[in-house]
């Protein structure tokens, strides 16, 4: 099968989940590309429902190689949670690879996402997951890669560059 891309045109609730799991009964490979923990998909599979919000789709098919990309903001313990509860129900998550460049969502910036909100006159209703504030620290080159997480010195170094910002 060729690549195919599964893209979301609409806010949410519009099936990406169930396409994406259809799709992945032929593929080797199901790459999460862009987005965060803030809004999830819902898939039935078999008998079983799952509901995903920081994994990708084909995380439930143990066969298939299933990535996270450089586009999407992680936040780790939703990510180590949801990754928990799927283990804890008996479906293996060893085929999740994460890129190195993908960037992380920090405490900050979920303070910051639900400080934003309440002070604003213009609300727009987000998550207060930290999406927005980590895509604009990603945009603005000051946020905190998958690379930088897991090698503590190097952690200590990029958060004492920005954190006196937040």
């Amino acid at each position: 099968m060729e690549g195919i891309v599964v893209v979301g045109a609409q806010w949410g609730d519009e099936g990406k989940g169930k396409i994406v799991d259809l799709f992945c009964q032929d593929a080797d490979a199901v790459i999460r590309y862009q987005g965060g923990n803030n809004a999830g998909h819902t898939i039935y599979h078999g008998q079983e429902k799952f509901a995903l919000s920081a994994l990708p789709a084909g995380i439930i098919s143990p066969d298939k190689l299933s990535v996270i990309g450089n586009g999407v903001v992680v936040n780790p313990q939703a990510l180590i949670a949801e990754m928990k509860e799927l283990n804890d129900r008996g479906i293996d998550t060893s085929g999740l690879r994460i890129s190195e460049r993908a960037q992380v969502i920090m405490p900050y910036h979920i303070e910051l996402d639900a400080l934003s909100e309440r002070a604003s006159s213009n609300r727009i209703g987000t998550t207060k997951k930290g999406i927005g504030p980590c895509y604009s620290d990603k945009i603005n080159r000051r946020g905190i890669r998958i690379s930088e997480l897991i090698d503590p010195e190097v952690f200590a170094e990029e958060l004492k560059k920005f954190v006196h910002l937040k």
